[in-house]
């Protein structure tokens, strides 16, 4: 299979926010992926001005994570932001924290981190080498076992990842708890864990995604897991033949991120999916069908966060915000000061905390109040 070009540093090509793009190209030029998966990341007074591509709650601490392997630290809202400890200086992509001091951080290099100190240090669980390997290990044992024609495609594509060697980045990751979880990225890498992350295995050939599109998200909805992707790509996990099964949408354009809504009253349940061009899909049956929703933004919305009372807030690529108090049935936009492209959204007691290109912004309004005054 003919390799399509890899997302950009920050996370997704086609999100367009390839500040980083640049510095990742002149790091690898410098010595290759092996150089920054050996190197720890550099201490930056500026590191929250830098590129930020992740955020996350554990607990009360919110968590970022970017550029060269920053990762940062905030227990007051985002007002102030201190930097961890981190042994690779790979570009970070999604961060995952199912507990306060349980962490995964996934990037650039096939790299996975954790931390068990809510994320003032880390240790490097897995990197693009050995996710190579232990793929190839799972389709040469597939195809020896009498694997079909589509295994031997696979195997094939495996040795390629091999030869080419750790330059496929993980592009999100989603734990249930401290032990089992899920990490997805660049030409359907799909890596599971039942063990904290030291062992994995590979889920490469459990995918309905022949064409290998990108994995760009994974989040559940109560005991369902879905993944968005490159090109219409939603699939959601099937526990009795543990695969993750297409589902269909009218939609063909490419999903950065799915977020599940649970009703906290009612059986209204839903699964929003959104990307490209502020397009973003509704369903209420699990993925059975999908319903457009008029977000009011127009742009690429690359992230978006959920709050268990049922706000819903998007963001995209222009720096525009949508906000939903209705379990994501309407939206309306809120007017932002100076807007800067945005690539993560994390809501606080206090406000909402941005991130992207240019670092790390707190917007100093309560999400209620925001959606109670749109703008244009």
């Amino acid at each position: 299979m003919r390799h399509r070009p890899l997302p950009s540093t920050l996370a997704r090509l086609a999100l367009g926010l390839v500040v980083a793009a640049s510095a990742a190209a002149a790091a690898t030029s410098a010595g290759g992926a092996g150089d920054v998966l050996d190197r720890p990341a550099r201490a930056s007074a500026l590191a929250n001005q830098r590129p930020i591509d992740a955020l996350a709650h554990a607990g009360r601490r919110l968590v970022a994570a970017g550029q060269r392997g920053h990762i940062l630290l905030s227990d007051d809202d985002g007002r102030t932001w201190t930097q961890a400890a981190v042994p690779v200086s790979s570009d970070l992509t999604a961060l995952s924290f199912p507990t306060a001091d349980t962490g995964y951080a996934v990037g650039h290099d096939g790299v996975v981190l954790g931390t068990t100190d809510g994320g003032a240090t880390w240790r490097k669980l897995l990197d693009g080498r050995a996710a190579n390997a232990l793929v190839l290990e799972a389709m040469q044992r597939k195809v020896a076992a009498g694997g079909d024609d589509d295994a031997r495609k696979l195997l094939d594509e495996a040795k390629r990842n091999v030869e080419l060697g750790p330059d496929k980045p993980f592009l999100d990751a989603w734990f249930a708890n401290a032990n089992d979880g899920f990490v997805v990225g660049a030409y359907n890498l799909i890596l599971h864990t039942a063990d904290g992350g030291r062992t994995w295995d590979s889920w490469f050939d459990a995918t309905d995604n022949p064409k290998l599109l990108n994995l760009y998200a994974i989040r559940p909805l109560g005991d369902a897991l879905f993944i968005a992707g490159e090109g219409g790509l939603l699939l959601v996990r099937d526990k009795g033949t543990q695969r993750f099964r297409a589902l269909q949408s009218d939609y063909k354009g490419s999903f950065f991120g799915v977020l599940g809504l649970p009703a906290a009253d009612t059986p209204q349940d839903g699964v929003l999916a959104f990307g490209m061009r502020g397009h973003a899909l509704l369903s209420h049956d699990r993925g059975a069908s999908w319903r457009a929703l008029d977000t009011g933004l127009t742009a690429s919305i690359t992230a978006g966060e959920a709050t268990a009372d049922g706000r819903v807030v998007l963001v995209d690529q222009s720096g525009s915000i949508a906000i939903s108090r209705d379990r994501g049935e309407t939206f309306a936009r809120v007017a932002v000061a100076q807007p800067v492209p945005l690539a993560a959204v994390a809501v606080t007691p206090s406000g909402i905390v941005l991130a992207g290109p240019r670092g790390l912004r707190e917007v100093d309004r309560p999400v209620d109040r925001a959606a109670s005054n749109p703008g244009s």
